[in-house]
């Protein structure tokens, strides 16, 4: 594992680093370590273990409060998965579906908008969720920013020792 979590001084995560970085910012005085891991990192006169999560000393803004409402956002909070059928889908094969149709009242916003394919989307059309027995497969909600940052990185299950300063829900 070379990631390092980067925790605000509020210990909310809002970043990850690769372990030079995170070395770095040690050096510089600029962080705490709060965990590490077994990994040693050998210098030419020094040897240190892998920062495994960290904590700024001085508060920065986080720009993860506030996730943005978008097709690709939706789709990584579902994990690119029909929420009617379970398959996993190429975003090209995949729609946003209104649980209450907007023809029926439905608005636009996370907890009316799941991943659908294309035919349990067809399938379901205009109809509400117990009108056709499809319900999906997770109520869907705002998803934490940081969550979503860091399926952008393509981690779904976060090391054992970030598991303390993680808040993820889904």
């Amino acid at each position: 594992m070379d990631r390092t979590l980067l925790l605000n001084t509020t210990f909310e995560p809002i970043s990850v680093l690769s372990w030079k970085k995170a070395i770095t910012l040690v050096y510089l005085g600029k962080v705490e370590v709060l965990k590490e891991y077994d990994r040693e990192i050998h210098g030419v006169s020094i040897s240190v273990r892998q920062p495994a999560v960290i904590r700024l000393l001085t508060l920065v803004r986080s720009n993860h409060a506030r996730v943005k409402f978008s097709r690709k956002n939706v789709f990584l909070r579902d994990d690119h998965t029909c929420q009617y059928c379970g398959e996993k889908f190429d975003p090209k094969h995949l729609t946003c579906d209104h649980l209450v149709p907007r023809s029926r009242g439905g608005v636009t916003e996370w907890t009316n908008i799941v991943t659908s394919c294309i035919t349990c989307n067809l399938k379901k059309g205009d109809k509400l969720p117990d009108e056709v027995k499809m319900h999906p497969r997770k109520r869907p909600s705002r998803p934490n920013g940081f969550y979503l940052f860091m399926l952008n990185l393509g981690v779904k299950v976060p090391p054992e020792y970030w598991r303390d300063y993680m808040f993820m829900r889904n």
